[in-house]
């Protein structure tokens, strides 16, 4: 019986088996909301919530792991909604073909960044890209003011895909970059981007290669922003960027907040962070008239909640879990070494 539950507990250790379960809870819910169980403007608000996870795993590899600050998430998104948009309504391309044109076109863009990277750090690298972030955003709004994509006209490998279908193809996006970013922190390039973070010196004397790397965090960091931009002009379908506030900083503190909420070491804990900020508030806050009437509470909470986590949790969400795990498995050592005294005694 122990060796079973020892069993089962080593596998759920496992990050793909994390991925699963997660995935189960996500379509059990899509499941009751067909039911008329669940409500389906929570199962759209939790495909909202999944595309902006999407981004946000991006950038914890891009924080947390390389330790590269940027504020360019928002337009790094605005990319890969305007170039989705051009192949689909304009090019009459798939949405694959769409898919990836946008990740060439992020790459390269990721590839620029990254070499600037190196010439530019800290804080001065994160007001590089929120230069670079504002000036892709202003000039796609000059390009298109108003993205409206027609639901009859989106396709997936020929089939017309609608409301559930988008939320599937999400939540099957999602569960795909997780694996490959949860392998990738593993690996050891994985431990070669961590060891640049702690002292660029000192990975430099091991032989890492401070371009390919930075280069490689980047590229990611803007594929995946990209990729989320697609899905979310795929999920909404109408974007007015006049007045919404996807492609301005809010999107890119918001993102920000999440990683430092969740913990910047931990993907689970990042996603956590985006439930916590772009979740609840879709799902929960906006069913109460005062938030939807003093919609500036919400961001208040936000930041006192970032105070918070920094000066007492530094390590976020994910801090507070492993301090909690490491508590319980002290009581059970010291449970278990009082009745081992006990045996001995008797």
């Amino acid at each position: 019986m122990k060796s079973d539950k020892q069993n089962i507990t080593s596998i759920l250790n496992k990050p793909i088996a994390q991925i699963a379960v997660f995935c189960v809870v996500m379509i059990v819910l899509q499941l009751l909301a067909g039911a008329g169980i669940v409500s389906n403007s929570v199962i759209y608000a939790l495909g909202n919530t999944l595309i902006y996870a999407i981004v946000a795993i991006g950038f914890c590899l891009l924080l947390g792991y390389a330790g590269l600050a940027s504020l360019g998430t928002a337009g790094f998104i605005g990319v890969g909604t305007y170039i989705a948009y051009y192949m689909m309504e304009q090019l009459k391309l798939p949405f694959i073909a769409a898919l990836l044109a946008t990740i060439i076109v992020s790459i390269i863009l990721g590839v620029v960044v990254g070499f600037i990277s190196l010439r530019i750090e800290g804080i001065y690298l994160a007001i590089m890209t929120l230069g670079l972030s504002e000036t892709i955003r202003n000039l796609l709004i000059a390009l298109k003011p108003t993205i409206k994509v027609e639901i009859d006209k989106i396709k997936l490998f020929g089939v017309k895909v609608g409301d559930t279908g988008s939320y599937y193809l999400i939540l099957a996006i999602f569960a795909i970059l997780m694996v490959l970013v949860a392998n990738l922190i593993n690996s050891p390039t994985g431990r070669a981007v961590i060891a640049m973070k702690n002292s660029t010196s000192a990975a430099q004397a091991m032989g890492i290669s401070l371009m390919k790397y930075r280069l490689l965090a980047f590229v990611i960091a803007t594929v995946f922003a990209s990729i989320g931009g697609v899905l979310y002009m795929f999920h909404v379908r109408t974007i007015t960027t006049a007045t919404s506030s996807l492609l301005t900083l809010t999107t890119s503190l918001n993102i920000l907040g999440a990683v430092i909420i969740g913990g910047a070491k931990s993907l689970w804990g990042t996603t956590f962070g985006v439930f916590i900020i772009y979740g609840i508030q879709s799902i929960f806050l906006s069913k109460i008239d005062f938030f939807n009437k003093n919609p500036a509470f919400i961001m208040i909470v936000t930041g006192i909640l970032i105070i918070l986590v920094v000066m007492f949790f530094p390590g976020g969400f994910a801090q507070i879990v492993a301090e909690a795990k490491m508590k319980i498995k002290g009581k059970r050592m010291e449970a278990a070494a009082k009745k081992l005294a006990v045996k001995e005694g008797e």
